[in-house]
């Protein structure tokens, strides 16, 4: 049986439960328009600011849809999860509204701001060598000590429908205004945003494209797409998209992206550098570098938008300040 032949992981069926448990809790981000994007561009650009979500990334809206399945017995016990820091802070975050204890699995060179804001709302932080330990393991064996619920950052069918969402809402404020979408870009690192936020826009607007965009030297998505199953990339240096660096893609998330035909770009750290210039001085935004990632490629042309409508997913805007004064000069 092929990828594509194989049943969905996660359908837009999935994504409109999520919406409903999502409803009271998170924040419906709007649709902003630019001139200067569209002039830059040749497009009609529709930008979804998930830095205005709660935690400031849209990783809370997976994050919360995952913990509020967990059964009322198994709670007390707690969740785990690893992240560089978008996804601690949605789990923590969730957590503390479901009164479940957190405990995250972060890199020790994860930015300050991610870990403090992590540890602001309950979680206790465990820290790990990104180059010598493996923090899936790590969180695995806190889980079994603990008999705590895991909750991966995106290879699940409750995370991956709770970022549909995302796409959900820009399927449906578009359609409220009649309009009809071409293109869709955001960031990938695992593949759950993107997985879910086009299988909810293709259930709208079938004929519509869906971009995934990654850090240049970290497109194990593009090159798993492109190949026609997974691949693991192990490079050696570092990138300033800090939370785009998972080496291999979910296998649930390539699933789902493989069988929408999603295709993969990538953009350099100074084309994100000028991108996140160019939210903070037009849109008046603070967009962290993988945040910006999917804008990056918009700009420098590697999404063609030149005559259609294109909706951009800036998808997280927790920066350290001092990288973003640094950035944005």
């Amino acid at each position: 049986m092929t990828i594509a032949s194989q049943n969905p992981p996660v359908t837009p069926s999935d994504i409109d439960a999520a919406a409903k448990t999502l409803l009271p809790v998170a924040v419906r981000t709007p649709l902003l328009i630019c001139p200067a994007l569209d002039e830059r561009t040749g497009g009609r650009i529709f930008i979804k600011p998930e830095v205005l979500q709660r935690t400031g990334s849209f990783k809370f809206r997976g994050a919360y849809n995952k913990i509020s399945s967990i059964p009322a017995e198994r709670r007390p016990a707690g969740v785990v999860a690893f992240s560089s820091g978008n996804h601690a802070q949605g789990v923590a975050a969730a957590a503390s509204l479901l009164k479940l204890p957190a405990t995250i699995v972060m890199p020790a060179d994860a930015p300050v701001s991610k870990r403090e804001r992590t540890k602001a709302y309950g979680a206790e932080v465990v820290l790990y060598d990104r180059d010598r330990e493996d923090r899936e393991a790590i969180a695995r064996d806190i889980c079994g000590k603990r008999g705590a619920t895991l909750v991966p950052p995106f290879d699940d069918p409750k995370i991956i429908a709770g970022q549909g969402t995302v796409g959900r809402e820009i399927a449906e404020d578009l359609a409220a205004r009649g309009i009809t979408l071409d293109a869709v870009a955001a960031p990938a690192s695992g593949g759950g945003l993107i997985a879910g936020t086009g299988t909810a826009i293709k259930a709208a607007f079938p004929k519509a494209e869906i971009v995934l965009v990654e850090p240049e030297g970290f497109d194990d998505n593009a090159l798993s797409l492109l190949a026609g199953h997974r691949v693991t990339i192990n490079h050696p240096g570092r990138t300033i998209c800090d939370a785009l660096m998972a080496p291999v893609p979910g296998e649930l998330t390539f699933a789902v992206n493989y069988r929408l035909g999603t295709r993969g770009v990538v953009a350099s750290d100074a084309e994100v550098a000028d991108a996140m210039r160019f939210a903070f001085r037009e849109l008046k935004l603070v967009v962290e570098p993988g945040g910006a990632i999917a804008l990056a490629a918009l700009l420098s042309g590697h999404v063609d938008a030149r005559g259609k409508t294109v909706a951009v997913v800036l998808s997280g805007g927790n920066v350290d300040a001092d990288l973003f004064a640094r950035l944005i000069v």
